[in-house]
């Protein structure tokens, strides 16, 4: 599972990043006689309204919303990996403090939240990698908290503190790299989340402004030619699909791999 996970995202984020030398043409270059053509051999994936041709919108699309997801996750995990560690060593009201914190933001539906400050920020790429990160982090901070928990009385970490060492280097040194498999494991779960919770947001009209592709924003423009040209809608609603399943595999295979509680 982590073979085929990795593989897929491996391939989806070299195809975004060569998009410009394997896309036919320019992503929003008009061509209004070629206006709604089914795929085919000139336009594998077929054209939208204005004649633009939906494999290179497919393709620029996606580094728009992997770069997005990816740097959402990144800000997820230094908050929710900050907090999680300090909340869990120094506990007291340190800990509950974040606790509460983290009661307060999933009080509230994750998307509904990313909504509410997308909205508040004004339209962009910047306010969906801000809202989303600040959506994604508490699940994060759980798992964090609960392991530097666990490991705050053995006895390296009593060792390292009897030594004279001071809380933020033994939490650096000795804590984090303890706790390294849990947080890849939710981190590579949790970016499949934040591709979809970004293609949602782009759907709405929060995301990048067109004429800038973004997946979400492909499925939205399509829709209003569902019948009559349905691959509009199939083949960005189709990378985000396997842009989902690519971390989830991944995340499951890594789950598999570096949890020492599964296998036994």
């Amino acid at each position: 599972m982590v073979a085929a996970g990795a593989s897929l995202l491996l391939f989806l984020t070299a195809a975004a990043l060569a998009g410009p030398w394997l896309a036919p043409s320019h992503p929003d270059e008009i061509s209004l006689e070629e206006s709604l053509l089914p795929p085919g051999p000139g336009h594998p994936f077929g054209t939208d309204y204005y004649g633009r041709d939906l494999l290179s919108r497919v393709l620029a699309g996606a580094r728009v919303s992997l770069a997005i997801s990816f740097s959402a996750q990144l800000v997820a995990l230094v908050i929710g990996v900050s907090l999680g560690a300090a909340a869990g060593y120094f506990g007291g009201w340190v800990d509950w403090l974040v606790c509460r914190l983290v009661d307060i933001v999933m009080a509230f539906p994750d998307l509904l939240l990313a909504i509410g400050i997308a909205a508040s920020l004004g339209p962009g790429p910047s306010s969906v990698l801000l809202a989303l990160g600040l959506v994604g982090w508490p699940g994060l901070c759980r798992v964090v908290r609960g392991e530097v928990m666990a490991l705050r009385e053995r006895e390296f970490i009593d060792a390292a503190r009897v030594a004279g060492a001071g809380d933020w280097w033994v939490i650096r040194r000795h804590v984090l790299p303890n706790v390294a498999g849990p947080v890849i494991i939710a981190t590579s779960l949790g970016l499949g989340s934040r591709i979809l919770q970004e293609a949602s947001l782009s759907f709405l009209g929060l995301g990048v402004q067109p004429p800038t592709a973004s997946w979400g924003s492909m499925v939205h423009l399509g829709l209003r030619w569902l019948s009559r040209a349905p691959w509009l809608v199939v083949f960005p609603g189709l990378a985000v699909a396997l842009a989902v399943l690519a971390s989830n595999l991944l995340g499951d295979g890594l789950r598999d791999v570096l949890d020492p509680r599964l296998s036994d």
